[in-house]
């Protein structure tokens, strides 16, 4: 193996544990919240589900830039590529935004989700509101996505 697909799959290792690590400690956070209100409030559990679930498309994202980086390196079911030392720091910078973005954005998505939980504990009639305001922090984890497919394919 080369030094660059080396890199290369450390960079694509990194978008999908990192990402994947931001998302299950966001829904995990997500999870403790709900769980205390469903204690109280059982009927309540279809619109936390809701709540605690969306920090963990991150994960998701993360894993499709792995999958695209294995792809184009011809490391599911192909030859894999031999590329050179630049061209693997160049697949591993293209993982960057959705592994740094995607491990933040989970976490602080998380905490609007928290504190959406506990606005639908005491108005459950707001849960869409706390939704809107989750998903919002999502449009960051999607543009770094953006960044990182786009970079991948121009490679």
């Amino acid at each position: 193996m080369s030094e660059g697909l080396l890199i290369a799959i450390i960079g694509a290792a990194l978008a999908a544990v990192l990402s994947g690590l931001g998302s299950a400690i966001g829904v995990q956070m997500g999870g403790k919240a709900a769980a205390g209100v469903c204690s109280e409030k059982p009927d309540l559990f279809g619109k936390l589900l809701i709540l605690q679930a969306l920090p963990g498309t991150q994960g998701i994202y993360g894993f499709i830039v792995a999958i695209l980086v294995m792809i184009k390196l011809g490391l599911l079911g192909g030859t894999p590529a031999a590329i050179t030392t630049g061209e693997g720091w160049t697949y591993f910078g293209a993982c960057m935004p959705i592994a740094v973005i995607g491990l933040i954005s989970a976490i602080l998505q998380a905490r609007t989700a928290v504190s959406a939980i506990h606005m639908t504990a005491k108005q459950p009639e707001a849960s869409a509101k706390g939704m809107t305001m989750t998903a919002m922090v999502e449009t960051y984890a999607i543009l770094a996505l953006l960044v990182s497919i786009l970079l991948v394919l121009g490679i």
